[in-house]
């Protein structure tokens, strides 16, 4: 790949931004400082455009350098409009554990212009309202691609009309025919979508209609980065602003391939500092479907899902799936969440008082962390079993019960502090509590700091229905 950068990119310092920030301790930020606020601006937790005083005309030019130096080593591309208008790209670094990765790789599911308007319909429903909760969030799809099979300009302009007036969800319009694409557009002008895709052939047209429309475009040259730079470079040199890499997905024995192309691209500008490879990625996990023969539907279901999930992992911005069933599904959407949360902090939950069902002054207490993963096990083993039963979520700053104790995380003191705050004993007329099995041994602490009886639950919540029947009297 041409254009590469010697030297890595610079890690910067707090001192790095303070510098440019107007040194007034205004506080209209939020934080006490600017160099509070500048720190606060390198770890991402805050923008720039959150300082009010650096927005005025005489500030520009630090402002304009500040933007400089904080733009991603990939580029933030938006696709779509509104409030589900999705961001690509934007990331800072190569790997999870050096920074907390940002903008979750959108999820695409496919129609095209020769399904009919029925199964069209259906399939854009259906990934509009995939919902699935995991651990307090909500696991999304992201975008519809309409695919031109058919090679009919006017069929495909009906499917795109149709779509656009059936989800606000973002659209990838995907053909390689610049006529049949400008038909797409002229159906969803002021739409945004990802228009796919440009190459060595039909790169200038794609580009005029890019800049016509103020759509992102994605530029192809599958297995061939040499090609992708080169292309990108052109489409860039013509005004294309936004622009998304297709190094291309090969099935078998071209797996090898692609997943070597995403991380070359990716090490490259985050590594490398290059410009043309610091672009969003984009990955098509249905060529699985591609020549599939005989194969039960069912199994290359899942080899699609191995695939997109290789693709995350993988430095993938966005990627188009064809199937659309949610057992598929949720692997991949479970694996790209855990792979987006900040592995700085630990997931967690708010603390306090939980009421599951109509319990009474008779029904019995529990607690447990504030951990996310174990505090939603709990609370699903209460509500799928219609337990009437008050939960104390005690602060053990995310850490999990058995951690929580050897670390110190979860401690007598604070689970009598937690049994005090909750202002459960004017809502119960016992004073007893069930305490997780693997917080036994602080359970004689935990009477003496708070004044109630301990009793020692099972191990594992899915054991609560059983103990309860067995052990239970208020």
């Amino acid at each position: 790949m041409s254009e590469k950068k010697k030297a890595g990119l610079k890690e910067l310092s707090p001192i790095d931004i303070y510098k440019l920030l107007p040194k007034i301790n205004c506080k209209e930020c939020g934080v006490d400082n600017c160099m509070a606020f500048a720190t606060k601006i390198v770890n991402r937790e805050l923008s720039i455009d959150q300082c009010p005083p650096l927005l005025k005309k005489e500030n520009e030019k630090a402002y304009a350098k500040l933007q400089d130096i904080l733009k991603p080593a990939v580029k933030e591309i938006i696709v779509g409009v509104g409030d589900k208008a999705k961001k690509i790209g934007g990331k800072l670094v190569m790997y999870r554990h050096e920074f907390t990765y940002k903008n979750p790789t959108a999820i695409a599911i496919d129609v095209t212009d020769e399904m009919s308007e029925q199964e069209i319909v259906s399939r854009v429903q259906k990934t509009d309202n995939f919902s699935f909760e995991y651990i307090g969030n909500t696991l999304k799809l992201d975008m519809i691609a309409v695919r031109c099979t058919s090679g009919d300009a006017d069929k495909f302009k009906a499917v795109v009309k149709k779509v656009s007036e059936t989800t606000k969800l973002p659209m990838i319009l995907c053909t390689l025919n610049p006529a049949i694409a400008e038909a797409g557009l002229m159906a969803a002008p002021k739409a945004r979508p990802l228009l796919y895709a440009a190459n060595a052939s039909n790169w200038k047209d794609m580009a005029e209609l890019a800049l016509m429309y103020n759509c992102p475009l994605v530029a192809s040259a599958p297995n061939d980065l040499n090609t992708l730079v080169s292309l990108a470079k052109t489409l860039m040199a013509y005004g294309v602003k936004d622009i998304v890499l297709d190094p291309g997905t090969f099935m078998n024995e071209g797996l090898g391939d692609t997943l070597n192309n995403f991380t070359m691209l990716r090490r490259a500008a985050t590594k490398g500092g290059e410009e043309l490879a610091g672009l969003p990625l984009m990955g098509v996990p249905m060529v699985a479907w591609v020549d599939k023969g005989e194969t039960a539907d069912d199994l290359i279901k899942w080899r699609e899902a191995y695939i997109a999930s290789m693709l995350i992992v993988r430095y993938a911005d966005v990627l188009v799936l064809h199937g659309n069933d949610g057992w598929s599904l949720l692997p991949t959407t479970v694996l790209r969440q855990n792979i987006y949360t900040d592995p700085r902090k630990p997931v967690a939950v708010a603390p306090g008082l939980k009421v599951f069902g109509t319990p009474d002054e008779n029904s019995p207490v529990f607690f447990t962390s504030n951990f996310a993963l174990t505090y939603y096990t709990v609370a699903s083993d209460l509500d799928t079993n219609k337990l009437n039963a008050y939960l104390i979520v005690v602060d053990t700053e995310g850490s999990a019960i058995d951690s929580g104790v050897a670390g110190r995380k979860l401690t007598a003191e604070r689970v009598a502090e937690a049994i005090k705050a909750s202002g459960i004993e004017g809502k119960v007329k016992h004073r007893k509590i069930i305490i997780p099995g693997k917080a036994s041994r602080i359970s004689g602490e935990i009477e003496e700091l708070s004044g109630w009886k301990v009793q020692v639950g099972p191990r594992d919540s899915s054991e609560i229905p059983k103990y309860l029947i067995e052990k239970w009297q208020p």
